[in-house]
């Protein structure tokens, strides 16, 4: 015989999962029981949302499904943040939660709630385990949906009973066969082919990439059809990365936040292709502007993210690899020259100017020369506020990865998923970038960190506001700063100590480019805090 909780936890280890983030409770103790005796880590976060946004991190670094744990009633729902981060941002993740015993259910007793019914219009799916017998099914399809298609977030909440419950055996399914899920990922040739006929008469070309061209690992097949086509690449916040930063054909970020020469871009372009990216209100404001001169090509697996904000003319529902692999194959353009140019005279134009506070460190540059500072493969993840603008817009990629909360904007993120990357890719330099507002929702995990010995460096960027607020407040509301100043506490150095941690505070660039190469030739976490103006704007 064989337990429902010992059957869950060989279904994880049957899909190949070292290391699940989570928070326990009473009725996910069977589950917890059971991971003891087995190889798979079990991290202790320190709130149920960050567990989440750890295996979110995981999941993005090692390109796999991430898992997290927790409790019923408060501890699930203190999860749905992190669930509906990840689904925004088309992050594969299994979310497991305990529930109260089956004949309970409905009846408001001690720690109940509706978790399925709460994370609906954010998780692919989701299953309330009514039997013990059909874990394997109900686990098996779990991580093929959160894998497939476009990836996402995918519940299983199992009642306590459930998990006692007992069976014969174990059978774990070798296939899955779901009725009405079958993503498609090859692309309809005919429309590659009136794609790629439209194309070959464009005279200003461009490529959009977005976080699907990343989530497919699609990078290296996306940057060799932009090599052969030599169209010039913009980016969506999700889709950085995709280029190298100092690519010739690499514009910047398009949007609301973005370079003004990636928008000039897009404004002029009569033919954009966009790849693996919904284009929300944040890249591009007024869609239907930019769709009456310009001929739009959407790449995407989901059929529901195309046409969705911008119009289309010419849809292609497929997995970006495969499709890359036919344009590729057959294309026989290369943008002209002329356009080229144009777009080069654009970034000399628009070159950002760097704005500094004597006394103060400038984050921009800073975070430009952090760039040449970290390994090539080194994981920036931003935070959410200015401090995501400054490093969407400034941090230059090579071959490393930037993480953020781009769909959602869940300030908290940073710290947690950093956990996550690191864990991921022990090897790497990974570096959490944050506001002193953000820092506030999430320095409880600076003792995951210090438990587990993770070398994960945070930059705080110091400015005694709720920067992106602060900033909306001085264009719109007459600078009434209603709710937004922090003033100078906490002292996050004396935090960072309580857990054993080394810190520093810098208020210039030289002071703080001289702690960032201390800190990054350590082997131990580190806090460093970046005192900044107030009045530095994201832009």
């Amino acid at each position: 015989m064989i337990s429902g909780a010992e059957i869950m936890v060989k279904c994880l280890q049957e899909e190949g999962v070292e290391i699940v983030f989570g928070y326990p409770g009473a009725v996910i103790c069977p589950f917890f029981d059971e991971l003891y005796k087995t190889d798979i880590k079990a991290i202790l976060v320190r709130q149920e949302q960050n567990a989440a946004h750890a295996a979110s991190g995981y999941a993005r670094a090692l390109s796999k499904v991430g898992v997290c744990v927790a409790t019923s009633g408060p501890g699930a729902l203190n999860m749905i943040t992190g669930i509906a981060t990840a689904y925004m941002d088309s992050i594969p993740l299994v979310a497991i939660t305990g529930q109260v015993k089956s004949d309970q259910l409905g009846r408001d007793v001690f720690q109940e709630a509706d978790i399925t019914g709460a994370c609906e219009s954010f998780v692919k799916h989701s299953y309330l385990v009514k039997d013990t017998a059909e874990l394997p099914r109900i686990f098996k399809e779990a991580f093929h949906i959160a894998a497939t298609g476009r990836p996402g977030p995918v519940l299983i909440d199992v009642p306590v009973d459930i998990q006692q419950g007992q069976i014969e055996e174990f059978v774990y399914p070798e296939k899955v066969n779901i009725t009405g899920y079958k993503p498609s990922v090859s692309g309809h040739p005919m429309q590659i082919k009136r794609a790629l006929d439209v194309l070959s008469q464009a005279k200003r070309p461009l490529i959009c990439a977005g976080g699907g061209v990343l989530t497919s690992g699609a990078k290296l097949k996306f940057r060799e059809f932009v090599k052969k086509t030599n169209i010039p690449v913009v980016s969506t916040m999700m889709g950085i990365g995709a280029m190298a930063s100092d690519d010739p054909l690499y514009v910047g970020m398009i949007g609301s936040h973005g370079i003004k020469a990636a928008n000039q871009a897009i404004h002029d372009s009569d033919v954009i292709i966009v790849c693996g990216a919904r284009v929300g209100d944040r890249a591009v404001s007024a869609p239907d502007k930019v769709t009456q001169e310009t001929m739009v090509i959407h790449i995407d697996i989901d059929p529901a993210e195309i046409g969705k904000n911008m119009k289309t003319n010419i849809p292609i529902v497929g997995d970006i690899n495969n499709v890359l692999d036919q344009m590729s194959r057959d294309v026989e353009y290369a943008a002209p020259q002329e356009w080229i140019e144009t777009v080069d005279g654009w970034k000399k134009e628009f070159a950002p100017v760097y704005k500094s506070f004597e006394g103060y460190v400038e984050p921009k540059s800073f975070l430009e020369k952090l760039s040449g500072m970290l390994g090539d493969k080194a994981i920036l993840i931003a935070d959410v506020g200015q401090n995501q603008i400054w490093c969407a817009n400034s941090y230059k990629m090579s071959d490393g990865r930037f993480f953020t909360s781009g769909g959602m904007g869940t300030m908290g993120y940073s710290v947690p998923a950093a956990i996550g990357a690191k864990f991921a890719r022990p090897s790497r330099d990974v570096v959490a970038v944050c506001g002193d507002g953000s820092f506030q929702m999430m320095f409880n995990e600076l003792a995951t960190i210090a438990q587990n010995g993770l070398n994960v460096k945070i930059i705080v960027m110091r400015n005694t506001v709720l920067g992106m607020v602060h900033e909306l407040q001085d264009f719109f509301y007459g600078s009434r700063y209603a709710v937004t100043e922090l003033e100078d506490k906490p002292d996050f150095g004396t935090i960072a100590s309580a857990y054993g941690i080394d810190s520093a505070y810098v208020s210039t660039n030289e002071e703080a480019e001289a702690e960032a190469e201390k800190m990054l030739k350590s082997d131990k976490p580190f806090v460093l805090v970046c005192n900044v103006h107030p009045n530095t704007s994201s832009r």
